[in-house]
């Protein structure tokens, strides 16, 4: 699945439709054979179609897109609020508020629904199990058609998950873990095939690495994902490299990926699960800034005879430095890497994290810290499972009571040995495991 670190921006989208143009009307002009002609023509269509999935509207020659600050021009994909400080899309995830981006105006603007107590609820009857944290505390925020989702449960139907990751080094951090701890809990309750793709055709494309390097990097990748818990009898890792084909040559590529990242959203992409079935639904855990891909999608799947697929969309999860700031791969400060030793991640927190608490003890006694723009606080959120205990934090914080050594304390003692537990699980991960998750096979489930 594509992610907001990698993929094409819509300015190498722009030139490569131009250049494909320029490439067509030479093929012409120079008396190319017919079909060579057609091939560069549908090139060209699937390049424009990938630009309008992209931004919302019609590539128009000489009108690139502008720089990605927030305008008033980016299309339906992007979102950005009254104030003009949120900025949304599958490539940039901007917001200079230190609380970070304002979700409830995101699903307003993206038209997606809100996942009330209600919905919790429900999942809550269907499952028989206490909802997952994520949901409790509004990390996984939105979604779009869960409730046909548990229609279908409820009525014995059958459905699948499918969710990915865009692997562009082999370090993955924290935050790459928060769709699969949840895709993990819903594989349980619900008892569910899943599929995870591996999107190592895009990061080949766009990250300048080799055939190789890109499928290196879905291996090791994998074996986190698999470090997870996924249970090898219902889940299906698969690589685009390995298992949609690979690319001859970068333009066939690239116009395809928008389609390449669909595909898994139809049950027959997998016949050795589903054999021929078209009418079993998927549900897509994944973060907000991929909703545009399966939006598109969405409205292409009922023309084709394909039920629409159902997703739920998580908050962005921060940089050390703040919600405001991006984390990089690049930048082994930024996060929380799944490769950290205790050490490190002390250092990483006391150094680095963004804190709310005040300039002086005194100060922060009498006034207290503010929650809503401390890291270690939004970090406690994703990885503190007692609701309690995070709720005392909160109230001791905001207090003055907790100061912010207290407050960085307590995160470390909880990243530590989750990091810790993850390094033994994957180092259990062998690559003969690997090639068991990667191979083509019939998966366990109760479908009629």
């Amino acid at each position: 699945m594509a992610n907001s670190e990698a993929c094409a921006s819509p300015l190498e989208l722009f030139n490569s439709v131009t250049t494909q143009g320029e490439h067509v009307r030479a093929l012409k002009a120079g008396n190319a054979s017919k079909d060579e002609i057609d091939s560069a023509v549908k090139m060209l269509l699937s390049l424009k179609m990938s630009y309008k999935a992209a931004m919302g509207e019609d590539y128009k020659a000489n009108c690139p897109p502008g720089s990605l600050a927030p305008s008033s021009n980016h299309g339906p994909d992007a979102m950005i609020t009254e104030a003009e400080e949120d900025f949304v899309d599958p490539w940039t995830v901007q917001t200079s508020s230190a609380k970070g981006i304002d979700y409830d105006k995101l699903i307003v603007r993206f038209g997606s629904s809100k996942i009330d107590k209600e919905l919790i609820n429900r999942i809550e009857r269907a499952t028989g199990q206490r909802p997952h944290h994520f949901l409790r505390r509004g990390i996984f925020f939105s979604h779009r058609d869960m409730n046909q989702v548990l229609d279908a449960y409820e009525n014995k139907k059958p459905f699948y998950l499918y969710t990915g990751r865009g692997p562009s080094s082999e370090a993955m951090h924290v935050g790459h873990l928060i769709p699969f701890i949840f895709t993990k809990w819903l594989q349980d309750v619900f008892n569910v095939p899943l599929v995870i793709q591996m999107t190592d055709d895009e990061k080949y494309l766009w990250k300048d690495l080799t055939l190789d390097q890109a499928y290196g990097y879905a291996v090791e990748n994998a074996k986190d994902i698999i470090a997870c818990g996924f249970d090898i009898n219902k889940t299906f890792i698969f690589s685009d490299l390995d298992y949609m084909g690979k690319p001859v040559f970068v333009h066939s590529f690239l116009t395809s990926f928008p389609a390449i990242q669909a595909a898994p959203s139809f049950s027959n992409s997998f016949p050795q699960i589903f054999g021929d079935r078209t009418d079993i639904q998927c549900l897509i855990p994944c973060a907000i800034d991929q909703d545009p891909y399966f939006r598109m999608t969405r409205d292409v799947a009922p023309k084709i005879g394909y039920p629409k697929p159902a997703l739920l969309h998580s908050t962005f999860f921060p940089a050390l430095q703040g919600a405001q700031t991006k984390m990089s791969a690049s930048d082994p400060n930024s996060s929380i890497f799944l490769t950290d030793t205790a050490k490190q991640i002390k250092t990483k927190v006391n150094k680095h994290a963004f804190s709310g608490g005040r300039d002086t003890v005194e100060e922060h006694r009498q006034f207290g810290g503010n929650c809503d723009v401390d890291v270690s606080f939004m970090y406690l959120t994703f990885f503190l499972e007692d609701d309690d205990k995070l709720e005392q934090i909160r109230k001791d914080y905001t207090s003055g009571a907790m100061l912010t050594g207290e407050l960085k304390k307590t995160l470390i003692e909880v990243l530590q040995p989750l990091i810790a537990e993850h390094q033994a699980r994957r180092k259990e991960v062998t690559d003969e495991i690997v090639k068991e998750f990667m191979t083509p096979r019939k998966l366990s489930f109760d479908f009629q």
